[in-house]
């Protein structure tokens, strides 16, 4: 895990160093309209004292910078802690992110750790329902296709099955936006946002049933790639088992259908999808909902990751990629504890030969 963690943030911190458009690069943007003097000066005056022996090339170290100051450019440097070497600023942040410290936003003056606080309720509205949404359709599906491969059910639903699970979330979100919200066809369900201008207002049980109202297309369109692909882990899974020899076995002893399916085959069946609980959770909450968030402009935690992204937010973006990295590396740890503890017959260290 700690190599792995290691390799993706270098990764990304060698890919910032050459990405176009960094907050300085922004900035002087910004600073070269001439509404935006006033706040050229503001800059600049925390930087007086680097006047003088400025060669040219640290003036047109960025595109746009001619016609600058270039201690108004070395103010910027400092400001961003870009006057140092990328090495020596890899350095610090690991240092800082082992204290898990991970910095503050260039643009809201908020720390990373207070912003995804901020986020993450939205990211758990549509994670939550999402994923019992998922279970609830998916595991008695594919159980009914596994039991009858090869029926009427078990063909009429693979259709829709493979539909979603080849069209991605955010064109299952288009296309009910266009039927549901207004788009050509009817205007049922709003459009974006969370929650309604009069929500203030509204009594507790408004307050539920207007938030559930919003969630209502973002949260179809984001479980209908994972209800494709967990009902089709869930027949195979059972097909495999009803496969088996003790199915046969107690089937010949006369045992009924139900308890076969529900009291051997469901048990041993469920393993492989229970243990997989932890990573699908991590891809609805911090990864699946991005698109989504976007589409229906809901301040999650996928969207807080694009923002960041847009605006060359450093801190945020690296900040956010460790957090979510090392949760998703500790879930995959949990993954293959789960397995070890549900199936007694599996043995990590017998794989170690």
């Amino acid at each position: 895990m700690v190599p792995t963690l290691f390799g993706i943030l270098l990764i990304n911190f060698a890919i910032l160093q050459f990405a176009p458009g960094g907050p300085v690069e922004q900035i002087i943007s910004r600073i070269n309209n001439p509404n935006a003097q006033q706040s050229a000066g503001r800059i600049s005056g925390g930087g007086g004292e680097t006047k003088g022996g400025v060669s040219s090339a640290a003036r047109s170290s960025y595109r746009g910078s001619r016609g600058l100051e270039p201690a108004l450019i070395l103010a910027l440097n400092k400001k961003f802690g870009f006057d140092k070497p990328a090495h020596e600023r890899f350095l610090v942040m690991l240092k800082n992110y082992a204290l898990f410290d991970f910095g503050t936003s260039f643009y809201s003056d908020k720390t990373v750790i207070t912003l995804i606080a901020e986020r993450m309720p939205v990211s758990m509205s549509l994670g939550i329902p999402s994923t019992l949404l998922i279970f609830c359709i998916a595991i008695p599906l594919g159980i009914k296709k596994a039991v009858g491969a090869g029926g009427g059910v078990d063909i009429a639903s693979s259709s829709f099955v493979i539909v979603g699970y080849a069209i991605p979330a955010f064109l299952f979100a288009l296309m009910l936006i266009i039927l549901f919200a207004g788009g050509s066809f009817w205007k049922v369900f709003p459009l974006s946002g969370l929650v309604s201008d009069s929500y203030a207002g509204l009594p507790l049980v408004g307050r539920m049933l207007d938030r559930a109202w919003h969630l209502v297309l973002p949260v179809t369109a984001l479980s209908i790639g994972g209800f494709a692909i967990l009902t089709i882990f869930t027949k195979n899974a059972f097909l495999e088992e009803l496969g088996k020899p003790y199915v046969t076995t107690a089937r010949g002893k006369g045992i009924t259908e139900n308890t076969v399916l529900y009291r051997h085959v469901f048990t041993n069946a469920l393993i492989i999808v229970i243990a997989g609980l932890p990573s699908m959770l991590f891809t609805m909450f911090f990864t699946g909902s991005l698109f989504i968030e976007i589409i229906f402009s809901l301040n999650g935690l996928g969207l807080l990751g694009y923002e960041a992204v847009l605006r060359r937010d450093y801190p945020v973006i690296l900040g956010t990629l460790f957090i979510f990295t090392l949760v998703r590396l500790v879930l995959n740890l949990a993954t293959d504890l789960m397995y070890a503890w549900l199936d007694p017959r599996i043995n990590f260290e017998s794989q170690g030969g």
